[in-house]
């Protein structure tokens, strides 16, 4: 059969506007799948209907009425009404289960508590429940002014924490240096020769060590994911505490030697200069960041290049 030119056009225009309606139409179902709203003071988060929905949420308190997958709130309190398919965690902030309400993974409550009204809540099988009930004002405050990490204020609090952080140094480093004094000779020399090689390999490592992190996290099981995350952070906090030590020592030999120090005879005191020096940093508005990454990629690249002495030590 054939069609005129005029039909086809005919076709082609009521197809468009058929396909055009069912995109709208689809458009608007998804739309009234998820809806979510806030209260008028604004510190609210209500959730009706999100069953495919990460709720992510700073500052405010979530309160889930419906279905969401996720939750986490940074700064506020979680009140699950309905039904959370996965994990609910809150940091600086409390978790509370209603009657009747269902949460289907892990409680994850650091600086806050977990509160169930039923004595039995409708959790899920096996899911763990974690609650760490500290620093929940410090938490909540930096939640609502997240700038503060980067520029603290000057508060005398302020400045006894970094008396206190400097005197613990001094010991921790002092300790170090007497019980393993050629480990550390040998890390001053590696940085002192190819610095850039040190925070290089430091700096890839650390990268590293946060992708095996994500994926662990995202396709382990809970359990054994945890337990990854875990060794991780140990083995990071095992290479800051190490990188800081032997900087901190380098630092101050080196402005021994600007000042005109006998440094063969005065260990203590390039220890408490470095020390001194490294708190000053560290104490600064947003320089401290990039400090403390300098502290950790060093501390990773000085741990792994420790067995290959011989040839850090060639010309």
């Amino acid at each position: 059969m054939l069609i005129s030119a005029k039909t086809k056009r005919l076709l082609f225009t009521a197809l468009l506007c058929a396909g055009l309606f069912a995109f709208l139409s689809f458009e608007a179902r998804a739309v009234n799948m998820i809806t979510f709203s806030q209260e008028d003071d604004g510190q609210t988060l209500i959730i009706e209907n999100a069953p495919e929905m990460n709720v992510i949420s700073f500052g405010k308190k979530v309160v889930v009425r419906g279905k969401a997958k996720e939750v986490f709130s940074w700064g506020g309190d979680v009140v699950v009404e309905g039904t959370v398919e996965s994990d609910v965690a809150t940091l600086g902030g409390s978790v509370v289960q209603k009657h009747d309400s269902k949460i289907g993974g892990a409680v994850i409550v650091i600086g806050g508590s977990y509160r169930p009204e039923s004595a039995e809540p409708l959790r899920g099988p096996d899911k763990e429940t974690v609650v760490f009930g500290m620093f929940e004002e410090e938490f909540r405050d930096l939640a609502k002014n997240p700038s503060q990490i980067f520029s603290p204020a000057f508060t005398p609090a302020f400045f006894a924490q970094r008396a206190l952080s400097a005197l613990f140094w001094f010991i921790v480093t002092f300790t170090f240096v007497s019980l393993a004094p050629g480990s550390v000779s040998r890390a001053i020399a590696r940085t002192n020769l190819t610095p850039l090689k040190v925070f290089g390999i430091g700096g890839g490592l650390f990268a590293l060590f946060g992708l095996f992190v994500v994926v662990s996290l995202r396709y382990m099981p809970d359990y054994l994911g945890a337990v990854v995350s875990l060794m991780a952070f140990v083995l990071l906090l095992l290479a800051y505490v190490f990188g800081r030590i032997v900087l901190q020592v380098s630092l101050g030999k080196a402005i021994q030697k600007y000042l005109g120090f006998n440094i063969a005879r005065s260990e203590p005191a390039a220890i408490l200069l470095g020390v001194l020096a490294w708190t000053i940093i560290l104490s600064v508005p947003y320089l401290w960041t990039m400090a403390a990454f300098a502290l950790f990629i060093g501390g990773i690249g000085l741990v792994a290049t420790g067995r290959v002495q011989r040839v850090w030590g060639q010309p």
